[in-house]
């Protein structure tokens, strides 16, 4: 009976150490601050297009203006849980003004100065748009305000950014892991999951995607094409190869994508699906931020390496563990795993 409490009282600590290890273990900011660089990068250029049609979009003569946007996100009850700013402003000088000041605000993130208070006002700022905007939004809004919220989160400034580099000239220069970076990071990939998850399976209620007919009416549409592939219609068997693994794909990403055997692969599947849809269905920057959403599952580590073209001088992961095993305490271990290495040991490493 004794033997019996005690596995499981092991389980349920090796459950609240497994949970404590995904959540809170502080993590480098590599990863979140490349997403600021690309991310900040589609929100500027979203931000730009607002801005340059202005009248189309936020006007008193908008496609919706400000008072049927209001409607839109009231319930039938009266109550409203979206609100914006731009609800109450029509006046062309002062969206002007409020535009040019979400330019400088995107630029901000993206070159990343006081980044802690512009990553905070670039989420502020991305709501507020796409509350207003109901109705002529579609998937590039979402994961603009997606990754926008989570940038808010983490550290995302803690290195490639103007701070990072001030910073170094006062001799504070130094990349620590943080808690906040791990946790935005973890809630960002959790996010994914749920987005592919229902993506497949709202694909799965249509016949097209059991009949493998799917991507040729994709392809085929005239309104997405950006190149003639109507050619394909000759190879059936690849169209339908291609319908079935994308709904595969999208349905078991939420599996496949945290094992690291399997990641590489549902990773590639990703890049690969995206940027089809970037460049043969005329949706390039919903395609490219999608991919950066992807960024989530890459460890800092490897972004740090492939950044400083560690990869290219041949520096990526044997030298490291070869001088950590000398200078650690785990000097016989035959391999490292990330686990064993403490986050600053880490943060040094990769600082190298």
């Amino acid at each position: 009976m004794n033997a019996l409490v005690a596995a499981v009282l092991n389980w349920f600590v090796g459950v609240w150490t497994a949970w404590n290890r995904f959540w809170f273990q502080p993590a480098l900011p590599h990863t979140m601050a490349v997403l600021r660089i690309f991310g900040g990068g589609m929100l500027l250029y979203t931000q730009l297009i607002w801005t340059i049609n202005q009248g189309m979009f936020l006007g008193r003569d908008s496609w919706l203006n400000a008072q049927t946007a209001l409607l839109l996100n009231t319930s039938s009850d009266g109550q409203r849980y979206a609100w914006s700013y731009l609800y109450y402003v029509d006046s062309p000088w002062l969206l002007s003004l409020l535009n040019v000041g979400a330019l400088i605000a995107f630029g901000m993130l993206v070159a990343g100065w006081h980044t802690r208070i512009v990553s905070i006002l670039s989420m502020i700022i991305t709501l507020a748009y796409c509350h207003r905007l109901t109705g002529a939004l579609y998937g590039l809004d979402q994961i603009n305000a997606v990754i926008a919220t989570y940038l808010a989160v983490a550290n995302c400034g803690g290195v490639y950014s103007v701070d990072h580099w001030l910073a170094k000239r006062r001799g504070l220069g130094e990349i620590f892991p943080t808690v906040d970076t791990n946790i935005a990071t973890r809630l960002l990939q959790l996010h994914m999951c749920v987005i592919y998850l229902f993506g497949g399976i709202g694909k799965a209620r249509g016949e097209l995607w059991w009949d493998g007919s799917a991507c040729w009416f994709a392809l085929a549409c005239k309104e997405y094409q950006n190149f003639d592939l109507t050619w394909l219609v000759r190879y059936p068997w690849f169209l339908a190869t291609l319908t079935h693994i994308t709904v595969f794909w999208e349905m078991f990403y939420c599996f496949f994508v945290w094992p690291k055997l399997t990641r590489p692969i549902c990773l590639g599947l990703a890049a690969a699906v995206h940027l089809g849809i970037a460049l043969f269905l005329g949706m390039p920057t919903f395609g490219l931020m999608m991919l950066f959403g992807n960024l989530a599952f890459v460890y800092p580590e490897t972004v740090a390496a492939v950044v400083g073209l560690k990869w290219l001088r041949g520096e990526v992961k044997e030298p490291v563990v070869a001088t950590l095993v000398n200078d650690s305490p785990v000097r016989k271990a035959k391999s490292v795993s990330e686990t064993t290495i403490e986050p600053q040991e880490r943060m040094r490493i990769v600082a190298r």
